[in-house]
């Protein structure tokens, strides 16, 4: 499994939208790179249509989607003919396609007890820089929640630029807290709409939301 902080592995592949070199094909965005199993399968499917639902709200933030799995081209082609008739929606974002298993084993999405001819469901959402910054492994029977995603995405873009961290289950315009680390005469110049201490150590304060 990929840690976080590091480096995304760069790769080239074909996807439905044509050849890439991933970090070329990033560029300054951020990204989220998520794998299925296989073509066909009915969790992925409704996955694949909501991620296409969504697609406006990670443009919004800036993320460009990648999805993956180790079949070919023409199957994911296939596939999004499903995805489009079944969810609503059709896929408008590109689908890797590694029948090599190259990507899938420098990603860490071939789990060794599991089925070696198939990938298990990763989530990667990498920065500008191209670092990861969330890594997330979901069991087949188990939809991935996509607005938690976008939900951590929104965490990791508010504390790269402000300093600051969320508590649980926050979301924009909600409240964050100072981190330990800040004193409160650094405080006091950086939130001079001052905060809510509950203790020395949890202080709460008012965050406008930007996005």
């Amino acid at each position: 499994m990929i840690q976080l902080g590091q480096m995304a592995p760069d790769f080239e592949a074909d996807t439905t939208q044509g050849r890439i070199r991933f970090h070329e094909w990033l560029g300054k965005s951020w990204g989220v790179l998520f794998s299925h199993p296989k073509d066909f399968t009915p969790v992925c499917t409704t996955e694949l249509g909501e991620t296409a639902r969504l697609k406006p709200e990670f443009d919004r933030r800036g993320v460009k989607v990648i999805g993956l799995s180790v079949d070919p081209v023409s199957r994911h082609q296939d596939w999004e003919a499903d995805i489009a008739e079944t969810q609503g929606y059709a896929v408008n974002f590109p689908m890797v396609a590694d029948p090599d298993q190259r990507v899938s084993k420098m990603y860490g999405m071939i789990h060794p007890e599991a089925d070696p001819a198939v990938t298990v469901r990763t989530v990667y959402v990498i920065d500008p820089q191209k670092k990861v910054r969330l890594a997330l492994m979901y069991p087949p029977s188990t939809g991935r929640n996509f607005d938690e995603i976008l939900r951590v995405i929104d965490s990791l873009q508010l504390t790269d630029t402000a300093k600051v961290a969320t508590p649980v289950n926050w979301r924009p315009g909600e409240r964050a807290i100072i981190p330990p680390s800040i004193t409160d005469e650094q405080a006091r110049s950086l939130f001079p709409q001052g905060w809510e201490a509950k203790r020395p150590y949890l202080r709460y304060v008012e965050m406008k939301e930007t996005s």
